[in-house]
């Protein structure tokens, strides 16, 4: 095992590479001069210009403005924002509350997901099973957006369950409606992901020998069915939980949570490369750790699983 988290770990650092240099060349390389697009359609003055891009590097080559910052970045330094702020400073305020809110949208996902997938599975053809299968549908059908909206306006303002948008970012309470909205999509797929495996093992020969021993059937569903059943939606959630953390942007955008989606979105908008870069490099992070995990935890639902 340990061997092979040394290789997990030394396989991720050429991705690493890779995709912090693919996001570095799409920031600076391909739009053009982002110190300029920093004036709007205001004139630029030569020596301003000039002074913001030598204080940032940009008067150097993309190869050395890369190597400079892959340097700083090993060095704990995520490089300085156009506002004059730096970007870890600005990320140290942002993660945690993304953190709060993709943990709610997590747990609501895996819980309820996985729940509502071994219920449908064990009573497949069902009327149980032909609701939960269409209101999923319905809401995988639904843009993100459009829920976000539909929560806020009918148990926000109009029901006043809640407050329609968050005015304290860190109140774990406040961000229990942002959460839901987030993981409503993926709580869909979670619950089919689980229905569909949950019904192609419980024909497994495994699972009739286990019958045919005579094990509780609490044993053979919940050791034996579970544990198999689980291994696909492990992989979706691992992979979900990068996705939660970056695609935050439109629920953080609608409910005015002050998460790492909305700094995205804010220096995306702002053509605040410095901010980009590094936002996006800590979700890459986020996703290359989420992956690991996942690839050690088939170990622990399949003890067949064995890494060389």
């Amino acid at each position: 095992m340990g061997r092979y988290i040394l290789r997990r770990l030394l396989q991720m650092i050429p991705v690493f590479i890779g995709t912090t240099l693919i996001i570095f060349l799409a920031v600076y390389a391909l739009p053009g001069d982002p110190v300029k697009a920093l004036f709007g359609d205001k004139a630029a003055d030569p020596a301003t210009v000039a002074r913001l891009k030598h204080q940032y590097g940009l008067d150097k080559s993309l190869i050395e403005q890369y190597w400079m910052y892959l340097s700083n970045l090993f060095k704990g330094d995520l490089g300085t924002s156009f506002s004059q702020r730096e970007v870890s400073d600005i990320l140290g305020d942002a993660i945690p509350v993304t953190i709060q809110l993709a943990l709610v949208a997590f747990v609501l996902e895996a819980v309820f997901g996985i729940a509502l997938g071994m219920l449908t599975g064990l009573k497949r053809g069902k009327i149980v099973d032909q609701i939960v299968l269409v209101l999923t549908l319905l809401v995988i059908s639904i843009p993100i957006f459009v829920i976000g909206y539909l929560a806020q306006v009918y148990i926000g303002t109009k029901w006043g369950i809640v407050n329609p948008t968050v005015t304290d970012s860190n109140d774990i309470t406040q961000l229990i409606l942002p959460g839901i909205v987030l993981g409503s999509v993926s709580l869909a797929y979670v619950s089919r992901l689980t229905r569909t495996s949950v019904v192609e093992n419980i024909r497994s020969d495994y699972i009739r020998t286990a019958v045919a021993k005579g094990l509780p059937r609490r044993r053979v569903v919940g050791v034996h069915l579970m544990r198999n059943s689980l291994i696909p939606v492990v992989t979706f959630l691992g992979t979900d939980l990068g996705a939660l953390m970056g695609g935050a942007i439109v629920t953080e955008g609608i409910f005015n949570v002050k998460g790492v989606g909305n700094t995205l979105y804010k220096a995306i908008t702002g053509a605040d490369g410095p901010l980009v870069v590094g936002t996006v490099t800590f979700l890459v992070v986020v996703y290359l750790v989420a992956s690991l995990l996942v690839d050690l935890l088939y170990a622990v639902l399949d003890p067949r699983i064995r890494y060389a």
